[in-house]
Formats: C-alpha cells, structure tokens, sequence
C-alpha cells in the first residue's frame, strides 16, 4: 500500500456511513526492523482525532473503516515516541545505511504481515511523484519506481517535537567515518547537526567524522557549539587537523578554545601554529614512535602497542642514534617478521629521506612520490624529529575544494 494512496482518503464508520478524511498515519518507531502503525489521525467535522488500529476494521486502497462511532474518538494529540509518516517523513531525507548515502522517501510503502500493518520500505524515484498527480482513483496503478527496504533506514526525527528516539549511534558507527562525513555534507544543516549529535556519544569516531569533513562544514558546526564544547573536539583530532580548524574560526575565539584544551595538546597545536599551512611544517603530524637504534625489535614492537599514535603514523617506527637525530626507519611489518632481540638499528633502514618545515607542499608531494613514501619525517637542522607527514594530508590539500561532494554522496542524494 503506498501511503499517498492512504492520506485523503474517506473514513467511514462501522455502518458505512462517511465520517471524515484519514489525515496522517502514526507510527511508533523502535529499534530496526518495521514499525507498526500504532494509529491514525481523522479529521472528523473538522477536527483532528485519533483512531488506535485497534478501532479500525478495514483498511486498504478504497479508504478506512471504523470499527466504533465516530464520536467516540478523541481528540489527536502527540505521544512521546510517535511520528507522523505524512508530516514527519514523507518527502524527507533518510539515511540509507546499507548504501552510506542520502535517500528522500518520494513515497513510504506499507504491508499487512499477519495481523498487523507496518512499514516496509520508501521509494526514491521519480515515480510518486507522478502518481501524486494522479487522481486518487488511479494513483494505484503506478507501481513503485524502487523500494529501499525499512530495515536499512533511519529516518530523521530531530524535527519531530515528540521523538525521544535519535539516530542510533551503534548503527552508525558500523559506517566509515568518511562515509558519515558524505552523509553530513549531502544533507541540511539540521540533518548533518543530527548525524553530528547522533556520533557525540563517541568522542573518537566524532572527532574522526569531523577530520573527514571539508572545512566549511567544520567551522560551521564549530560556530553553534560553545567553547568548551569546540575544546573537546579540537582535542581528540590529531592535532595537524586541529590546527587546521582552529586557524579558520573566528580570531576571538582561538585562544579560549586553545586554553581549554589538555596542556599536552595545547603545546602540539602551538608548535604546529608557527609554521604555514602549506609547509611541511604545517602538514605534518608531532605524534609519533621513535625509538633509539639499540632497541630491540621487540621492545620497538611494544613502543609501538602503547602508544596512541594514529595507524596511519604508527606504521613506521623512527630509529634515533645517540644524540636523538633520525638515522633510521623501520616498518612495522619488519619488526614482525624480525628476531625479537635483536637491535632495531640492524632492522631499519638508515639514511632516511627527511625534509626540513619549510619545504614546501609540491617538495613534499614530490619526494613522497619519488620514493613511495606513505609518510615522510619532518626533521630540524639537528636532524631531530618534528613529526611525520602522512600521504592523506598531501592528497587533501591536492585534490579540488569540493571533490568528495563532486565525486560522492551529491549524485546520490535522491
């Protein structure tokens, strides 16, 4: 049954005679799967009411019928959990988790199972709305263009005055954080604001969302959230990116939101904030694992275990000599393969390729290139460590303003 086929049509009362007009269809929605239809809304002389499923007799293409007098209905107000399909969902973005992407639900679709009517999916195409053109008589006979089925849906309830439900967070976090990035970035404000809340709950994959995000969106979202609140993003970001974002928002506010943040981080962010942006300085990330050259393989592999360096950078180990300049690096696939007590320095790789902050982003992207580096150390005039250069920093700020919304989730949007 499609649900325009439903909203307008008569209602009629136990002994055929017409009553109203079936204004929208309650649901209540749970935890995956399809949700039942829990009630109508009837305009009766009128006046909304509400008609519980267990009031109603019959319902299908023809109308609905009534199982009790009309009369006896009460009037139709909102209950905590329940969504309106025609005014809260119909033509409104849903988040198709199967396929990561943004769908707009031209049409919802409903069956009878058993005993019970429910929602089973919605209809992205063009298709409903050529039916809604139709006369009420002849809308049936268009069938649905495609059906997204209800059970890799969630919808949109921030909107929904009484939704105590939001978006599940273990749902989405089944998702990529790049993928839930395209999902903010295709949708409204309001929607991505949604998604944004929904993934608060975990401070890593919010703070892995908002690095995907394209700059816009980032300060965007940052602007409508306190200081304090900005804190605890910037602070579980690595900090390149971090630094990043907070060099875009408002000069006022830097400094407040830098202080809120842990003294660790402060320091790294105002290190990094001393170099351009497109600089190897800029680029680069000061977490990192190094050890010294007469470590052994295992205890590098342990080093390795403890720290908090992002995967990206923890795949390469910096071997240092003596006076802590780099001298080596060592893959950690390496170290796997190598006798546990022997030195890292006989492991590694010596002489390795280093630049200096003040290379500049087409140098960096050069000697990556040339020697197949997914990340490139950054070194002073010492020769000590300042930090590392991952391929996906060089590639952002390569690749065109727009790309991912050029090439991903805008031509799927429906």
């Amino acid at each position: 049954m499609h649900l325009s086929c439903l909203l307008g049509g008569q209602v009629t009362a136990s002994d055929g005679r017409r009553a109203g007009k079936l204004t929208d269809v309650i649901v209540r929605l749970g935890d995956g799967g399809y949700p039942p239809l829990t009630g109508l809304v009837v305009s009766i002389s009128g006046l909304e009411r509400f008609a519980h499923m267990y009031d109603v007799s019959a319902l299908d293409a023809d109308g609905v019928r009534l199982a009790t007098d009309p009369d006896r209905l009460g009037p139709f107000e909102r209950r905590s959990g329940e969504v309106l399909l025609g005014k809260d969902v119909a033509g409104r973005h849903l988040i198709h988790l199967k396929g990561a992407r943004l769908v707009r639900a031209n049409e919802i679709e409903l069956a009878c199972v058993g005993s019970r009517w429910v929602v089973v999916g919605a209809d992205p195409t063009s298709k409903p709305v050529m039916r809604r053109l139709l006369p009420r008589s002849a809308r049936g006979r268009v069938e649905a263009g495609g059906l997204v089925d209800w059970a890799e849906i969630e919808p949109f309830v921030a909107h929904v005055p009484t939704a105590r439900l939001r978006i599940p967070l273990r749902k989405l976090s089944r998702l990529h954080p790049a993928q839930l990035a395209d999902l903010v970035e295709a949708g409204s404000h309001e929607e991505g604001e949604e998604i944004i809340a929904a993934v608060s709950g975990d401070r890593a994959l919010e703070a892995d969302v908002f690095e995907e995000l394209d700059m816009e969106h980032q300060v965007e979202f940052l602007r409508s959230r306190s200081d304090e609140e900005a804190a605890r993003v910037l602070g579980a970001m690595a900090p390149d990116d971090a630094v990043d974002l907070l060099e875009e928002l408002d000069q006022e506010r830097r400094l407040p939101i830098l202080q809120g943040l842990p003294a660790a981080h402060q320091r790294k962010l105002r290190s990094l904030l001393s170099y351009n942006a497109e600089t190897a300085g800029g680029l680069m990330n000061p977490d990192f694992v190094a050890v010294a050259a007469d470590v052994s393989a295992g205890d590098a592999l342990a080093a390795v275990r403890a720290s908090e360096v992002a995967p990206e950078a923890a795949g390469v180990v910096l071997v240092t000599d003596a006076s802590g300049g780099l001298s080596g690096t060592v893959l950690v696939v390496e170290l796997l393969r190598a006798d546990p007590a022997v030195a890292v320095g006989t492991v590694g790789h010596p002489d390795p390729v280093a630049l200096t902050p003040d290379a500049d982003v087409h140098e960096v992207s050069r000697v990556m290139s040339d020697y197949n580096l997914a990340v490139l150390p950054v070194v002073d005039e010492q020769q000590r460590v300042l930090g590392l250069i991952s391929v996906d920093d060089v590639l952002e700020l390569l690749l065109p303003e727009g790309w991912r919304r050029q090439y991903g989730m805008s031509s799927n949007s429906g």
